[in-house]
């Protein structure tokens, strides 16, 4: 392995969490060699859950930082040079520069939901789902807000697309990400050219002089060009100025694009989900949905097929609170457990609980849920006095509302579009503990899931598989075809059949998650403070 690294014949994937910056260091084979990781969180400023810019760079060198350290410590070397890199973040949001590259807003996160004028606007314009979270829905409320600044922008990025922008120069984009921007024709492997012309004639009647392709990043696929590491780059990203520039970078992504990537479901009837403090599930298609569903988003795999996303905004952001709480107790108590511990502990036993949850309910609302149509979030727990109030319960509800908002859409889905679904993957770090996340995964979607001994390492070793393509598996065909035959032949992982009573209990919390949508808006109406 040190030789490989040192002759750069390896791939780097960075990818921009909401809590986690992570990068993993790869053989082309998709063999993780080394990672890093950098803990961060987004603020709420004025009501807008945002990052500042200058934590995103100095989060960039501290994760490239611990990898580094982690490589040294491995292998004795200093890495110097790739075979490509690759750069992934949460989709969606708003990052707006005008000419000279100097930010004219706030960074405006996925988690945002004060677009809902222009997001509704642009719906019935296209005929076609535009979610809140969207760029374009940003860019457009912006305007309809009479925001100064909308004159003076020049580049309109996602996280992903930004920071590829800083290393290399590139105003480009993969189309998973881009699909998350505005609406792609899966054909053309571009931005739909007539929603194109509609949307410049709302920024000319607004008086602006620049059109949508001028402001939004040239749509890239898996294996393109999509520039190389330059100067200024190598040195943003390695603050040992040991990296060398010229390394090539395969087309930024974001975090939907490489969950397919990471668990091979880039052809038609697979489907993912990665759960995080956002949860997302995708299925790509076999054809086109029968007609628009606000609670479902049309986006692409990095190649360019059309794939529908059953997103939920707020995933396991209240279930790492409820584990914290915990932990603060063990201490308390005077008892040792470290945080891999309780998780272990807490998850595996919620499997003794009841099909149902015994009568919990549960909302880890962070933030506004598109999927159930509400723009603000209060976490709330309920039961009632005949609840089956036990331990076991408690964390099986937490378990299965991180589910809950998804589970919605992918209703949508299976029973009424009635899309074919034959291998669900699952990934992210909510799948480390053993079969508990795969049980209660099967259970929502009743069908068998399959999760990869790699599936903790998530959305980065997706974006380096994408960098690793670029470097060395184009002869391979089409980006299927080296995950087939390459990465994913030697890899093993365990697959979960659903259980019949779990899968009826999920329905029966499933109603009950629904009726008790009304105790959630209550609660955002009373807890004004």
């Amino acid at each position: 392995m040190k030789e490989l690294i040192t002759a750069g014949k390896t791939a780097l994937g960075i990818e921009f969490g909401s809590t986690r910056i992570k990068a993993v260091l790869v053989d082309f084979d998709g063999h993780v060699l080394a990672s890093g990781s950098h803990e961060w969180e987004n603020k709420l400023v004025n009501g807008v859950w945002t990052y500042d810019l200058a934590d995103v760079d100095a989060g960039l060198r501290s994760c490239y930082s611990s990898l580094r350290k982690d490589v040294e410590a491995k292998y004795g070397v200093t890495p110097k040079t790739f075979g490509a890199l690759g750069i992934s973040a949460m989709m969606h949001g708003y990052i707006a520069l005008d000419k000279d590259d100097k930010q004219l807003a706030p960074f405006q996160t996925w988690r945002n939901t004060n677009t809902t004028q222009a997001a509704d606007a642009l719906t019935e314009l296209f005929d076609f789902n535009i979610p809140l979270r969207w760029s374009a829905a940003h860019l457009y409320q912006r305007i309809l807000d009479g925001e100064a600044h909308v004159k003076n922008v020049a580049s309109v990025f996602t996280l992903a697309a930004y920071m590829h922008y800083k290393l290399t120069g590139q105003k480009v984009i993969g189309i998973g990400d881009a699909a998350g921007m505005f609406p792609i024709d899966s054909d053309k492997l571009d931005y739909d050219e007539g929603m194109v012309q509609k949307f410049d004639a709302l920024l000319k009647k607004a008086g602006l002089n620049y059109g949508l392709r001028d402001v939004f990043p040239k749509v890239l696929v898996a294996g393109d060009n999509a520039g190389t590491l330059t100067p200024e780059g190598a040195k943003l990203l390695d603050e040992t100025g040991t990296l060398e520039a010229g390394i090539p970078v395969c087309p930024p992504e974001g975090d939907a694009g490489t969950g397919m990537t990471a668990t091979n479901s880039v052809a038609p009837r697979t489907g993912n989900l990665s759960a995080g403090t956002s949860t997302f599930a995708m299925i790509v298609l076999e054809r086109q949905l029968s007609k628009l569903h606000r609670e479902i988003d049309m986006v692409t795999t990095p190649s360019g097929f059309p794939c529908a996303m059953s997103h939920a905004n707020n995933g396991t952001s209240d279930l790492n609170a409820w584990v914290s709480l915990f932990g603060e107790f063990c201490k308390l108590m005077g008892i040792e457990a470290n945080a891999g511990e309780l998780y272990g502990k807490l998850y595996t036993h919620s499997m003794t609980g009841d099909a149902d949850c015994g009568g919990l309910m549960a909302y880890g609302y962070y933030s506004g849920e598109n999927i159930t149509f509400i723009n603000e979030g209060r976490p709330l727990f309920m039961r009632t006095p005949n609840s089956k109030f036990t331990l076991a319960n408690f964390m099986k509800v937490n378990l299965y509302t991180s589910l809950g908002a998804v589970k919605l859409g992918m209703d949508i889905l299976l029973k009424d579009e009635g899309v074919k679904l034959e291998r669900m993957m699952g990934h992210g770090g909510l799948f480390k503990t053993p079969l508990v996340m795969q049980k209660v995964l099967a259970a929502a979607v009743n069908s068998p899931v399959s999760v990869m001994t790699t599936a903790s390492e998530g959305g980065a070793w997706g974006i380096a598989l994408l960098a690793a393509y670029l470097a060395d598996g184009k002869k391979y065909g089409k980006l299927e075809d080296y995950l087939d035959k390459r990465v994913f032949v030697e890899l093993t992982g365990n697959v979960v059949e659903p259980d019949p009573a779990e899968v009826a209990g999920f329905e029966v919390f499933t109603q009950r998650y629904i009726a008790g949508i009304e105790a959630e808006k209550a609660a955002i109406k009373a807890m004004d403070w």
